[in-house]
């Protein structure tokens, strides 16, 4: 017997149970962008690895660590994408959308890091993101806020996320205060974990991120980045924080938030949730306004975020949101009898000619205490009853799964409109 295959670890297939929750969730996504006007745009799963050596940073642990790459029969080395923004700014740049120009769009699609597999984190997971372009204001960075912060009204969740701010400052800024910050470190390097000390001069600012407690402790009293700020910058948050306050979107500043990736400079926000353990950030973003130019286009301001959708419905589902997703079929269509066969196909298509509800006939014959065991196991709310009387008569004997209302019969003309105004 030949060994049954599996999928690759950490890469999963999301089943049909798994699909209304995921449909569900894309559903409000995409709503919710449209009401600000955002437009969808679409990229290969395969970028050239200069790509993101050049954009996410060749220190990082992305890079270093977890890209799947390999080398193409031409001897190119290609990377699955780990992340959204570098292809997003590449495809702009490609086709001419960014340069004076102002551009609101939103992607969604699976990326691949290799990392080990855990609760809400896998090595195929799917992103959603949003990326605006030639807007450099504080303005631009509250809407993206904003939008972030409809989605979890949407999702019933804004009372379980909360929003943590910074600000990097601009290019110059950080590298000056990255020297202040690696001298300080330095006095403390014997107590700095190895993970610290080897980041203390690659990307001294991810040691401000540590999970480490007892890093924790000496990065508190290390100098603050807010401290250090250009004053363009300073200016720049002050007004973002004062735009937030004005519509009524709690913030915390985090003077230890500094993102994983080197492109970021300027605005910098997470939102993040105690309802699921360790993987507490479901959402992150900021401006990254060097990013085009250092990918070959010419210079514009860039801000954006993304959201793992996989740690979404996980917060979704440990809330219990998605127990009320809708079940894949309306109405069920049983046949008594293989003569009648024929005529429940005729119905079910005339409902769907008549009506927008989801229709699922039994096929494979059976009795009909069978029949409506399929019924209830297919979440409809209504069931057709259809036998020799029925087919004789023209009409359908409808069964209500849910609540109280009473088995009634119908001629099958009448039955759209009784199943709108039952489903309305």
């Amino acid at each position: 017997m030949a060994k049954t295959l599996q999928a690759i670890r950490g890469m999963n297939d999301c089943l049909p149970a798994q699909t209304g929750i995921w449909q569900y969730v894309e559903q409000i996504l995409r709503e919710t962008v449209a009401q600000y006007g955002y437009q969808e745009i679409r990229m290969p799963i395969v970028e050239s690895t200069e790509l993101f050596k050049r954009s996410i940073g060749e220190v990082t642990d992305i890079v270093e660590k977890e890209m799947y790459t390999f080398d193409d029969r031409n001897g190119d080395s290609l990377t699955l994408r780990p992340e959204g923004t570098a292809s997003a700014v590449r495809a702009g740049n490609q086709h001419g959308l960014i340069y004076n120009q102002q551009q609101r769009l939103w992607y969604l699609g699976p990326m691949f890091r290799h990392e080990r597999p855990q609760k809400g984190r896998y090595r195929q997971f799917h992103q959603f993101g949003v990326e605006t372009y030639g807007l450099a204001g504080p303005d631009i960075d509250v809407e993206v806020i904003a939008l972030s912060a409809r989605l979890w009204q949407a999702f019933g969740i804004s009372e379980q996320v909360r929003l943590e701010i910074n600000s990097l400052g601009s290019n110059a800024a950080r590298l000056a205060y990255k020297e202040i910050l690696v001298a300080y470190l330095e006095a403390h390097k014997d107590a700095l974990d190895e993970d610290s000390q080897r980041r203390m001069y690659s990307n001294p600012l991810r040691v401000l991120d540590s999970k480490n407690p007892d890093v924790q402790k000496i990065v508190s009293s290390a100098p603050k980045l807010q401290d250090h700020l250009d004053p363009e910058s300073a200016a720049h948050f002050a007004l973002l924080k004062e735009r937030l306050d004005a519509l009524g979107i709690a913030y915390t500043v985090n003077p230890n938030l500094v993102r994983g990736l080197d492109y970021y400079n300027a605005t910098v926000f997470e939102w993040v949730t105690d309802a699921l353990g360790a993987q507490g950030t479901v959402c992150a973003g900021g401006r990254y306004d060097g990013l085009v130019e250092q990918l070959g286009g010419k210079s514009s301001p860039a801000v954006g975020f993304a959201m793992g959708m996989e740690r979404l419905i996980l917060l979704l589902t440990e809330l219990g949101l998605t127990d009320a997703v809708r079940a894949p079929v309306d109405i069920y269509v049983t046949a008594l009898g293989d003569e009648t066969a024929a005529y429940a196909q005729k119905v079910a298509e005339f409902c769907r000619d008549n009506t927008q509800l989801r229709i699922q006939m039994h096929c494979g014959g059976g009795n009909m205490k069978k029949q409506m065991k399929r019924a209830d196991a297919s979440g409809a709310k209504v069931a057709l009853l259809l036998g020799a009387t029925e087919m004789t008569e023209a009409t359908v004997t409808i069964k209500y799964m849910q609540g109280e209302v009473e088995q009634s019969r119908c001629e099958l003309s009448a039955l759209p409109a009784q199943l709108q105004d039952y489903f309305n």
